[in-house]
């Protein structure tokens, strides 16, 4: 007898991803079927524990079970490769992901957590080694790419299972993630004009510190632009030596 090999799998992964709903395949030994579900199930759950882990900390176990499942049964990823299961589980808070009582920072904190990953497995190689910076201020700078100027409502950084924001503060958190020396992802809370001096060298590609620093004091409308140069080339020169820019030769 023929067997259409695509039902047979829609009806395998079906029963898998949520066996409440979906029945079993008849031919297939239920303790067996039971075996993939576990397998394949705490193979996913794991993997968002371990990306995940201030997540993982706010919710009690059935609540954070649920949402597992949640993701396990209803979003199709589009990767085969586990290392990119949690972006797809970013993009399944953000798109599908539809239950009122959870809490209002859950997709920032994620994306959060997803950053630390993402940068650390990044394939880009960034060089460390020193850098003249005797003459920032007439140097052309760009972004390095494993640095990321970010930007959120809720303060991501501090949530912990003492600390739960319900509302946003007034002023969103603006940090840079970087990867640096060793190879170790970091993570800086910056004031929003260092955030705006690194949104302009990440907008332009390449830019001149002078340029970019004198388009801040225009921003500003600042009544002392000598004190946004001074300030403004400190700044530079601190991010250059962490790495999280670098100058162009």
């Amino acid at each position: 007898m023929s067997v259409d090999f695509k039902a047979k799998q829609r009806e395998f992964t079906d029963y898998i991803r949520n066996p409440v709903i979906n029945p079993a395949p008849s031919d297939v030994k239920p303790e067996r079927m039971a075996i993939y579900r576990e397998l394949i199930f705490n193979n996913i759950e794991g993997f968002l524990a371990g990306n995940f882990p201030v997540i993982r900390k706010l919710l009690d176990d059935k609540l954070w079970f649920d949402l597992a499942q949640d993701f396990f049964a209803n979003h199709q990823c589009k990767t085969p490769y586990f290392s990119e299961i949690a972006q797809e589980f970013l993009d399944y808070l953000e798109n599908e992901r539809d239950k009122p009582n959870d809490f209002p920072f859950m997709l920032e904190l994620a994306h959060y957590e997803w950053v630390e990953m993402a940068l650390s497995i990044a394939k880009e190689d960034v060089s460390v080694s020193q850098q003249n910076l005797d003459d920032l201020l007439y140097s052309t700078l760009q972004l390095s790419p494993l640095a990321w100027p970010l930007v959120y409502q809720f303060p991501v950084q501090l949530i912990s299972p003492d600390f739960l924001p319900l509302t946003p503060p007034e002023q969103p958190t603006t940090l840079v993630a970087y990867r640096g020396q060793g190879d170790e992802v970091k993570f800086m809370e910056v004031n929003p004009m260092t955030y705006r001096l690194l949104e302009l060298i990440q907008e332009h590609g390449k830019i001149s510190a002078e340029a970019c620093l004198k388009q801040i004091a225009e921003e500003t409308q600042h009544p002392n632009p000598d004190a946004i140069m001074s300030g403004g080339y400190q700044i530079l020169k601190d991010l250059a030596e962490k790495a999280v820019i670098q100058i162009v030769e």
